[in-house]
């Protein structure tokens, strides 16, 4: 063998090592629902901010960003280990590292440990004891209480297990003043009243997977129409509810004008989902209630801000 052909070998084994270890990468990055993880950052560190007429400090907002993303990141790993044999009958949910066989539960869950760990050991260290017990109370809502309790007993699993994903904005608001103010249970509520319009709008064109994973989610116990009027009626909740913060000076003008501007378009799509149903007009009510929710809080910030 020439030491040309050596080094052409050394180099296959580099290159397939690496194309391993890249694979594995993304296989773990995917077990944390990174886009969820995303939103769920994004409200925590708007109600880091709103807690302080003045700028987070720096290593604060670094460490509780952190944090926090690393325990949501392990909560959705949890979230995948429960879950695989629905999520591999499931068209949404078939491309997940688990059920394609890319990583095994062992590995997912000492995975979801050492996340989960390493977040929690950063809000305690960095951060404040009460963000870290409140993110572990919220780790246990989702991975324990929603996905194996609640999932699969009741149809009400995502407004009671909804409490579990409303609580970043609280979060990040503990991070900052060490307490839990109205103004944190306002921004608490919103995200409440939001969450049972947002998935029942995916449930609503995902009925038949649901069904056949067995899942008694509201459209497949209570039939369609009854769901449309779920999401109408709580749109009309959460839109008293986004009113709230403007009640007890909060919030100004510039945030009152984007509630009633998104809260308008919101209640649209639901009066239109409840009086003519299809499963397009559903589907893009989901997307648009999770642009609803960035905007709104998008809002909050800037005129918090603009305020001082």
């Amino acid at each position: 063998m020439t030491a040309n052909t050596l080094i052409s070998a050394s180099a296959r084994n580099v290159a397939q090592r690496a194309t391993t270890i890249a694979r594995s990468a993304r296989a773990y990055y995917a077990l944390t629902k990174p886009r969820v993880v995303s939103l769920i950052v994004f409200t925590a560190v708007i109600g880091m901010f709103l807690a302080t007429p003045a700028m987070v400090p720096p290593l604060l907002l670094i460490a509780a960003t952190a944090g926090i993303a690393l325990v949501a990141g392990a909560a959705a790993a949890v979230n995948c280990l429960v879950e695989q044999k629905i999520d591999a009958q499931m068209q949404r949910t078939r491309g997940r590292p688990l059920p394609r066989g890319e990583l095994t539960s062992l590995q997912t869950l000492v995975f979801s440990g050492a996340t989960g760990g390493a977040g929690l050991w950063l809000l305690a260290q960095y951060v404040n004891p009460l963000t870290m017990w409140l993110t572990l109370a919220t780790f246990v809502g989702y991975a324990i209480v929603y996905t194996v309790l609640l999932k699969p007993a009741t149809p009400q699993n995502i407004v009671i297990g909804g409490a579990a994903g409303a609580m970043p904005p609280v979060l990040g608001w503990a991070a900052v003043t060490g307490e839990v103010s109205t103004e944190a249970t306002l921004l608490f509520l919103i995200i409440f009243a939001w969450t049972p319009p947002h998935f029942w709008s995916l449930a609503l064109y995902r009925v038949e997977e649901y069904a056949k994973a067995g899942l008694p989610m509201l459209p497949v116990t209570h039939g369609k129409e009854y769901t449309q009027l779920q999401v109408l009626l709580y749109t009309i909740i959460l839109f008293a509810a986004t009113l709230l913060p403007f009640a007890i000076g909060m919030s100004g003008w510039i945030y009152l004008a984007a509630a009633l501007a998104l809260g308008a378009a919101f209640l649209l799509y639901s009066v239109r989902l409840y009086a003519s149903y299809s499963d397009a007009l559903a589907r893009k009510t989901f997307r648009f209630s999770i642009v609803y929710l960035a905007a709104l809080f998008a809002a909050l910030l800037v005129d918090h801000y603009l305020a001082f």
